[in-house]
């Protein structure tokens, strides 16, 4: 029989400020400031912790998602980067307010300069003690154009050969510094040793940089490097730089094709197969049993606004106006409709359909949810009540986190399940 692995799940908590679905934030539950709320934040992380979690994973975009013209759609949801912190300054805050776990910032190569990105880090691992990682990505968002001075977004082939360029600088100004550059030596006079300070003196098709960094070489040498592309362009960056890629696979045959895709391509850059981490991501919806979990789906699902329901099917669809088409279509007394029904839902131990507008055509948890939004129509202030959802049905959503895990390769930690786990990557994979 074949031995079996010896290494170790590694687990990552994605935060998004109310969750991941479209609709979280409006659940009677849910801490709707979440974004720019560090309590909040404070207390996920504290749970993820005990839960012996390897990261906290938090994404960014320095600029809303929608344009100007989506506004209606926009301002009904807060999963487009609308109201919550820059992460380098969040995941500061929470490395005083933790002790193991790995801290992960999303900052783009397009919007951002080198010199900047490896400063902030290089302090992120200082204060942290060593659990500082840079999730190095290219900006998808065109609307971050109009923010820095374009009129127009990056071309995605620019935006990679940027990048590429942009992680050497990054890492070669945090080999600015020798391990024991800063003796500090009072006695002496000596603060620093002059040789063992290296200039990068970096100049190629897009950036200019001397140095050195004014940071003393961090705790991990090089804070670890993630990458979350699955193109192309993105693979291949990841190939070359990361230590860890996130990726979002819709099936599980296109998530073994992209692990031994990815996995193939280290080779040519001299790299070992177990050098890369790939941590597949999950929307998990927890429950004690199957139905309890369908149940909180869908109340999650009942709470998506119409319009933001058209305006992501528009997105799917190529861009199609279905708010206009909607406007379009026949209304039931049309003649064109005569002889066609209207289409109804049937309600298990019913034994009768019900049209989709009935309430009792609703989940229970549904049925709550659209009792409450009645009431707030009506004017009722419903931030505390709680007589609309029996108590029974009041416990907690799992709502703030999408998390990902993945099989890792070998990292030469072993953890006691009674001690909180450290983290996983001590000397920069």
């Amino acid at each position: 029989m074949a031995a079996g692995r010896q290494d170790q799940l590694k687990l990552g908590a994605f935060l998004y400020p109310t969750g991941h679905h479209v609709a979280a934030w409006r659940h009677p539950e849910a801490q709707a400031d979440a974004g720019v709320n560090f309590t909040h934040y404070k207390q996920l992380a504290h749970t993820a912790e005990r839960g012996k979690f390897d990261l906290l994973f938090m994404a960014d975009s320095v600029g809303t998602r929608g344009a100007p013209s989506e506004q209606e759609s926009l301002s009904r949801t807060a999963t487009r980067y609308v109201a919550q912190f820059e992460p380098i300054t969040l995941l500061s805050g929470l490395a005083a307010a933790t002790e193991h776990i790995g801290l992960v910032a999303t900052a783009s190569t397009t919007y951002n300069e080198p010199y900047h990105i490896a400063r902030k880090f290089a302090s992120l691992d200082h204060i942290s003690g060593g659990r500082a990682a840079w999730n190095l990505v290219t900006s998808s968002n065109a609307e971050e154009a109009h923010n820095f001075g374009r009129d127009s977004h990056v071309a995605h082939a620019d935006r990679y050969a940027r990048a590429r360029e942009f992680a050497q600088v990054v890492t070669g100004l945090w080999d600015t510094w020798e391990d024991d550059a800063f003796g500090r030596d009072k006695e002496a006079g000596r603060f620093y040793d002059p040789d063992k300070q290296h200039l990068l003196n970096h100049r190629g098709k897009h950036f200019s940089v001397r140095g050195p960094l004014n940071v003393a070489r961090s705790p991990q040498g090089h804070p670890v490097v993630v990458q979350a592309g699955s193109s192309e362009a993105g693979k291949a960056l990841a190939a070359e730089s990361a230590e860890v890629i996130f990726t979002a696979q819709l099936t599980l045959a296109d998530a073994q094709e992209f692990y031994g895709d990815v996995k193939d391509r280290l080779g040519s850059f001299g790299r070992h197969p177990d050098s890369l981490k790939i941590m597949p991501g999950i929307f998990p919806v927890v429950g004690r049993t199957e139905s309890e979990a369908r149940e909180k789906f869908e109340l999650l699902q009942s709470l998506v606004h119409p319009t933001v329901g058209l305006q992501l099917l528009a997105g799917m669809a190529g861009g199609v106006d279905l708010a206009q088409s909607a406007g379009r279509t026949r209304s039931a007394g049309h003649p064109g409709n005569r002889g066609q029904q209207e289409p109804a839902v049937f309600v298990a131990g019913s034994g009768a359909p019900r049209k989709p507008d009935d309430p009792a055509a609703l989940p229970a948890r549904g049925r709550c949810a659209r009792a409450l939004a009645d009431r707030r129509h009506a004017g009722a202030d419903c931030r505390r009540d709680r007589s609309t959802f029996p108590r029974a049905r009041r416990r907690r959503l799992q709502r703030d986190a999408a998390f990902h895990a993945g099989r890792a390769g070998r990292c030469g930690r072993t953890a006691d399940p009674g001690t909180a786990a450290p983290w996983p990557f001590p000397q920069g994979i």
